[in-house]
């Protein structure tokens, strides 16, 4: 109740538009003209969690990768299929929710080492601007808050399409990634290894693959 409260909050917040980007410079620019197609995906749409995952992964002893993901998220994407760079979107994530399948570790991350899930226990992502860079490619920029500390991130976007469902249920679907320094948000703790090289990795990828419903 208290996660879903968080998320109209943060989505009833949004009352400026996004601001149009400025045209592409240069010799090998152009502009990517909307598909008309898709100016009936205009509307609210609601991530699906079951069928949603919101991961990401770190180096780990420098020789191998951990992977991870949140199993408690709500989302929203308000999208302008006419023009897509008015679209929105929004996520709040349950810190406590994290899950790497091992239960000391997840324990590690949400104590004061790492996401402090006690004293914060939601993280925020907001869009504050989002560009078309290919036919079905664009580039969301945004406000990540973790441990209440709020930075910008850049997250690279596919759009994988939209069908409706064997349930009657209209979809969207979207896969994203972003590359972000953990530090910068105070998640901080690492350890030195004997042969040299840290513990943990200070460079974080994060990986979305999103699917959406049509908000009722």
């Amino acid at each position: 109740m208290v996660l879903r409260s968080l998320f109209r909050n943060a989505r009833s917040a949004d009352t400026e538009p996004t601001p149009s980007p400025a045209p592409p410079t240069g010799a090998g620019a152009r502009p990517f003209v909307a598909d008309p197609s898709r100016a009936g995906l205009s509307g609210e749409w609601m991530f699906d969690q079951a069928h949603s995952t919101i991961g990401f992964a770190a180096r780990h002893a420098v020789v191998t990768r951990v992977r991870g993901s949140f199993t408690g998220f709500d989302g929203w994407l308000q999208l302008d299929g006419a023009r897509p760079e008015r679209s929105g979107a929004g996520v709040v994530i349950r810190a406590d929710t994290v899950n790497t399948r091992v239960a000391q570790r997840d324990r590690h991350l949400c104590s004061a080492d790492f996401l402090d899930a006690e004293r914060y226990p939601t993280i925020t992502f907001r869009s504050t601007h989002i560009e078309q860079v290919g036919e079905d490619r664009f580039r969301m920029t945004g406000a990540l808050t973790v441990k209440g500390r709020t930075h910008p991130i850049t997250v690279d976007l596919l759009y994988t399409g939209s069908v409706v469902d064997a349930f009657g249920v209209e979809r969207i679907g979207f896969d994203g990634t972003a590359v972000l320094n953990r530090t910068q948000w105070d998640l901080t703790w690492n350890a030195v290894l004997e042969t040299g090289g840290l513990m943990v990795s200070e460079e974080i990828e994060l990986e979305f693959d999103i699917s959406a419903v049509r908000a009722p």
